[in-house]
């Protein structure tokens, strides 16, 4: 969505449309493009006429507008049950890896970046500036990639840009890629929108941020010679995009601003938040894989059943079966053999694997995170000759839950973790494999089991790093305060599930889909909007539980009963009767209690905290102090201690990890400040009480062993009574 003046949208040709409609794409275009359809219904106009409404009578008034509303939430959701229709599938973007088949380059580095005027964001598109160098048409910056663009100069203007920006560079194809091979270009995640042209040929068009996407260039690039890559970048968000947002216009000193609007408490960077690359495959190559792993009853044995291996090139999967098949082998971290068979006709196998090393969370093994590498030949049947190649990693173990309990291998776990962000100082969102190596060594040395990818799915790299660390991911979709149902919302809605449940459905650290952060739960219509979207995630994956983090309480929540597991996120002691630490472990109870009562169904919260400024100290604490941060997670560890007694709570989250950037506020002081650690990863006092803690209940529940003699036995008297 491109905005222009008074919240319209106009399109390359001219046409202005309003700001819910998108730019048409020819939705034949091929190279895994997704052509987004536009609105069925004009909700904007069906509000207009109910607020154009006029009654003389007050008291009829009421009683009018009240009757109007509630028809409007049954219309809106009697529409979404009579137009749920069916979601473009995503195919391909296997991570690009090298094999004696493919190769792989990489163009991160600096390219070209030009930002686009705030009032005029059509202009690139209908002047074109994808059929030449972009600093032909204006004069360019240099930008590293990856990275956010907003934090990268010293402009007010470029931080806080509403709309297109453009980048480009060059890039050479070697000769020999012409020769029986097919080139691809793949983004590890563009923000919000991104339109991609190489030779000024548009390839592929992607929306929905923090997402891979790709296309085959073959016949677009030139082979021996200089290529050139454009890409225009939208970060406007709207009603109907995944998050949603506003824009608006304020009167300034000199004229008019275009404002982006948002509700949810992060920075919305934008631009290549990724990395971004070329590969190659042969012509038949291998195009999807699906696995899922079990363990026998004792855990001796395990099996890793291929659901799907796709072929992508001259012939389709049914064709496949008689001219193609697979062999796979899995081999140990010592790179010996422990399984290995030939495909069925269906391009389907199974593998067995004696004395397993079962996948096991951070300290429940002594060798958590075990990987086993699975190999996969595509083999022509009548040559024998070797086609493709393609390699991941394989966690094997297994999931199981039921109304008290969520288990691993057969052993229920109780999750001790944060809810993060992927946030840094001036790289944004961008990917910075520093930076998730110290995250990973600090969840280790805090004793984390697991954490959420709060509020939007994180980097591939991180949840590779997560499978071989054992760290488990409730893994997040970027729908936050979802509001304001309607029917192309719960089509882009679903559009994110399908896209992470694709990018993410092979990984062991996965153990849980997560649909939605603090959506608007109480409106009247997001049972029915809530019930599509969480048996459209079990249609897609049966094999994990679904949740949500709800701020709604229990009495009024519609969407809880939809999901397999209850997330809560509350705020006792800061939002919530702000200063008083004696107003906390009663209510966590209460609460928890209300919802497990409610669905009978195991209980997780999922975010609690407070904001606390890094060095100051107030005794008696108070709040912003670290003093006050110790002491409110006390309180609320008294009440955990009392809850997993019951079996049916089974975890608990810190929000946050880490500081991190938000918009501008007058009740933010430099961002977000609940991080038990700084943005700039170094440890605020809670850490250390917290690191205590979660050893502690590591030792108690799984039996770990302490590595420092730094750590003490911490579990609150309380944990020893019954009641609160």
């Amino acid at each position: 969505m491109i905005p222009f003046e008074n919240g319209l949208v106009r399109n390359d040709g001219g046409r202005i449309m309003e700001s819910d409609d998108e730019i048409p794409i020819d939705i034949n275009m091929k190279h895994r493009r997704r052509a987004t359809q536009g609105r069925i219904t004009d909700w904007s106009k069906i509000h207009q006429h109910y607020r154009e409404i006029k009654i003389a009578d007050a008291t009829s008034s009421f009683i009018v507008i009240v009757t109007i509303f509630i028809g409007y939430c049954i219309f809106c959701a009697l529409v979404l049950v009579l137009l749920n229709t069916e979601i473009e599938m995503t195919t391909g973007t296997l991570y690009p890896r090298e094999s004696e088949t493919r190769e792989v380059r990489s163009l991160d580095g600096l390219w070209n970046f030009v930002k686009s005027d705030i009032t005029n964001p059509t202009q690139g598109m209908r002047d074109k500036w994808y059929l030449d160098d972009l600093s032909r048409v204006r004069k360019t910056i240099p930008m590293p990639v990856p990275a956010s663009y907003n934090d990268i100069t010293t402009e007010h203007a470029i931080r806080d840009h509403v709309g297109t920006v453009w980048y480009d560079r060059k890039f050479f194809v070697p000769m020999s890629w012409s020769k029986n091979q097919r080139v691809w270009l793949r983004f590890g995640s563009v923000h919000y929108e991104a339109f991609v042209y190489v030779n000024g040929e548009m390839v592929v068009r992607h929306e929905m941020g923090h997402l891979p996407f790709e296309a085959e260039i073959s016949q677009y690039v030139k082979y021996g010679q200089e290529n050139r890559i454009t890409v225009m970048c939208d970060n406007a968000l709207m009603q109907t995009t995944i998050p949603q947002g506003k824009i608006t216009q304020l009167a300034r000193d000199d004229g008019v601003s275009i404002v982006q609007t948002y509700t949810f408490d992060f920075f919305n960077y934008a631009g290549i938040h990724r990395s971004v690359h070329l590969y190659t495959t042969p012509s038949t190559y291998i195009e999807e894989i699906d696995f899922t792993t079990d363990l026998s009853k004792n855990n001796t044995v395990g099996f890793v059943t291929l659901a799907k291996v796709k072929i992508g090139g001259s012939v389709d999967n049914e064709a496949a079966s008689n001219d193609l098949h697979i062999r796979v082998q899995l081999l140990n971290k010592e790179g010996i053999v422990v399984a290995n068979t030939t495909s069925k006709s269906d391009m389907t196998a199974i593998l067995e694997i004696k004395n397993v090393k079962p996948w096991w969370p951070y300290l429940m093994h002594h060798e958590p995170g075990y990987l086993y590498e699975m190999e996969i030949f595509l083999i022509d049947s009548n040559t024998e000759e070797l086609q493709d190649v393609y390699r991941c990693k394989v966690g094997v173990r297994t999931l199981s839950w039921n109304n008290s309990s969520f288990m691993i291998n057969g052993k229920p776990i109780y999750f001790r973790g944060f809810g993060r962000h992927e946030d840094s100082d001036i790289r944004g969102k961008g990917l910075d494999l520093a930076l998730m190596t110290r995250d990973f060594n600090l969840l280790k040395w805090v004793g984390a089991n697991a954490y959420r990818t709060s509020h939007y799915p994180y980097s591939e790299e991180s949840m590779q790093f997560a499978d071989e660390n054992g760290i488990m991911i409730i893994d997040e979709c970027p729908s936050v305060d979802t509001e304001n149902y309607n029917q192309a919302l719960l089509e882009k809605h679903k559009s994110a599930m399908e896209q992470l449940i694709h990018r993410d459905r092979n990984h062991a650290s996965v153990v849980m889909w997560s649909i939605a952060n603090e959506p608007r739960t109480g409106q009247l219509n997001a049972g029915s909007y809530f019930q599509y979207v969480a048996n459209y995630t079990r249609q897609l994956d049966n094999t994990r539980p679904v949740t949500a983090a709800i701020a709604v309480n229990s009495a009024d929540d519609k969407a809880a009963r939809y999901l397999d597991i209850i997330s809560f996120n509350r705020y006792n002691g800061w939002y919530s009767n702000p200063g008083r630490l004696d107003m906390i472990t009663k209510r966590i109870i209460d609460e928890a209690t209300n919802w497990h009562e409610k669905h009978n169904k195991p209980v997780i919260m999922s975010e609690y905290g407070a904001d606390t400024v890094e060095g100051l100290h107030l005794l008696p604490s108070y709040v912003w102090s670290e003093e006050y941060q110790t002491e409110l997670f006390s309180r609320h560890f008294r009440a955990f201690d009392i809850l997993r007694k019951k079996s049916w709570f089974i975890g608990e989250f810190v929000w946050n990890f880490a500081d991190f950037k938000t918009a501008q506020s007058v009740t933010r002081v430099g961002g977000n400040k609940k991080g038990v650690f700084t943005r700039s990863r170094q440890p605020k006092a809670v850490a250390h009480l917290l690191r205590k803690r979660y050893f502690a209940l590591g030792r108690e529940l799984d039996m770990c062993d302490y590595t420092s003699i730094d750590l003490l036995v911490y579990i609150t008297n309380s944990s020893q009574n019954g009641d609160f």
